[in-house]
């Protein structure tokens, strides 16, 4: 489903070339469950937003179902990001002035879903994450493990076949933490791919697969798709 051929990624600091990625080959199937590891400045966020298509790749491919995305222009990007991607922060980023349920419609209102069918995912998405009673209520009201099920809520709205989770857990507590991986874990039972970004040994062990970065190469790998 995802694939990386040579893929690297560098940027301009002053006048120095940086490579945070070099050379990433990679391939992820449909419903796998993969953590990417390694310590800070190993390259696992910028190969997230790769994959997000936050970023553009310096050179190489990157394939998604089959289409080469890296070739495909911003709008033609977002299209594909609102569609068929979706994403949960450690920082949650909801919207401060927007309630749960107005947050969790967000997407659904830039992807152009009719007004009934928003209505009808976001009430079942309340649901299922516990937060019906916390519909009308703000981000600044709401505990850790309340917004970070809203911003799960609100990733998977559009249905998407990946989500990417960057330090999902890193702003909650232990119990919470726990709480909200099975949440994600129940996703991939459902077919969804979810890569997790974590610089957290047990967390990434939970993971099927799991792949470690160092110095923006993959220096592990225990799984492999065809």
């Amino acid at each position: 489903m995802i694939e990386f051929a040579d893929v690297s990624r560098s940027f301009t600091v002053g006048d120095q070339q940086v490579a945070a990625l070099r050379n990433i080959n990679l391939n992820l199937a449909a419903g796998e469950y993969v953590s990417i590891m390694g310590p800070s400045g190993s390259g696992k966020s910028t190969l997230l937003n790769l994959i997000g298509l936050l970023d553009r790749p310096s050179s190489g491919t990157y394939k998604l179902d089959g289409g080469n995305v890296s070739a495909l222009d911003d709008v033609q990007q977002a299209r594909v990001r609102s569609e068929k991607i979706g994403f949960v922060f450690q920082a949650f980023h909801l919207v401060p002035r927007l309630t749960a349920a107005m947050n969790i419609e967000l997407p659904l209102i830039l992807a152009g879903i009719p007004p009934d069918e928003r209505k009808t995912r976001v009430v079942k998405l309340l649901e299922n994450y516990g937060l019906t009673d916390r519909a009308d209520h703000r981000p600044d009201q709401l505990s850790g493990g309340q917004r970070q099920r809203v911003a799960i809520a609100r990733a998977t709205s559009m249905h998407p076949a990946v989500l990417l989770a960057d330090e999902p857990t890193g702003n909650l507590d232990q119990t919470t933490g726990k709480e909200v991986m099975n949440l994600l874990e129940q996703l991939v039972e459902q077919k969804v791919t979810l890569i997790l970004v974590t610089h957290d040994p047990l967390l990434g062990g939970r993971a099927q697969r799991q792949i470690h970065m160092m110095d923006g190469q993959i220096v592990s790998d225990n799984g492999s798709s065809s």
